[in-house]
């Protein structure tokens, strides 16, 4: 699980309210004791709870979990409250409301991906890529594992992946096979991965010593015919499908014989509405 430190809730409480709450002061409700509850306005697959919480009490509220993150919550749930002054829970309940929501969008939508490749093939995971808003990758990481999915790569420094992009500025008068043990020698503890966007290129990148082949955007019916030729090799490569997976074509792809499904489509999810109340406590 990623660490969020608390100099980030603290950014976006101040970004929120950088001075005093104007509304809250001026109707002499500052000091008033209240009470918060964040509620699950839709069935979702809960994310960023914690995160919200945090962000209570650091305005100098208290607050209770009562559904954690990665747990399904129907709608009518509740998910957390907080007491505190009226200053204190106005300050904090907006941003805490849009981050639950947000990071829930994409742990739902993670999770009907996962639940869809696994119902077809139990051995398959789903990996999201580094396709998600700049500068947020904790955020996003942390949504897509409370969904069930795992990373796909933290960066272009943790992870060996060959483009076509990179192949293009290749000498080609030297074999691909040799490229790839430079590279290998270069980043000896990483596995060698390359893309590929025909069955031919798959074979190809298998042929010159990849160790995870990932096919671009090809349809279940030649993934199923890249999986049975790479049984063929041994080690057998790892299989990995992208482009254009989400939950209705998931099984499909799992079923084709993809090891990994890999997807940006969790980023892209509608926000899971989340019903906030505010009452004298």
């Amino acid at each position: 699980m990623p660490i969020i430190h608390d100099d980030e809730f603290s950014r976006i409480l101040l970004d929120d309210c950088p001075y005093a709450d104007a509304t809250t002061e001026g109707l002499g409700i500052a000091h008033t004791p209240a009470r918060a509850t964040l509620t699950a306005r839709h069935d979702m697959i809960v994310c960023g709870v914690e995160e919200a919480a945090r962000m209570f009490e650091l305005s100098g509220a208290s607050s209770h979990i009562a559904v954690g993150s990665g747990n399904a919550a129907p709608a009518g749930t509740l998910l957390l409250e907080a007491t505190g002054s009226g200053a204190s829970l106005h300050r904090t309940y907006k941003m805490a409301q849009t981050l639950m929501e947000m990071l829930s969008g994409i742990a739902t939508a993670a999770r009907a991906i996962v639940e869809a490749a696994q119902g077809a093939n139990p051995h398959c995971r789903v990996a999201c890529k580094r396709k998600h808003m700049p500068g947020m990758k904790r955020w996003a990481l942390r949504a897509i594992e409370a969904g069930g999915a795992v990373p796909h790569r933290l960066g272009l420094s943790d992870y060996v992946l060959v483009f076509e992009e990179h192949r293009n500025l290749l000498d080609g008068s030297v074999p691909l096979s040799e490229h790839f043990r430079g590279l290998r020698a270069h980043a000896p503890e990483r596995r060698l991965a390359a893309e590929a966007s025909s069955v031919e290129e798959a074979i190809m990148l298998a042929d010159a010593g990849a160790e995870i082949v990932q096919v671009d955007k090809l349809t279940p019916e030649q993934v199923a015919v890249v999986a049975t030729k790479l049984l063929e090799y041994v080690p057998r490569p790892i299989l990995a499908a992208a482009g254009g997976i989400n939950a209705s074509n998931a099984a499909a792809y799992a079923t084709a014989g993809a090891d990994i499904l890999v997807t940006s489509s969790p980023y892209l999810a509608p926000p899971r509405d989340v019903k906030v109340r505010i009452v004298p406590a």
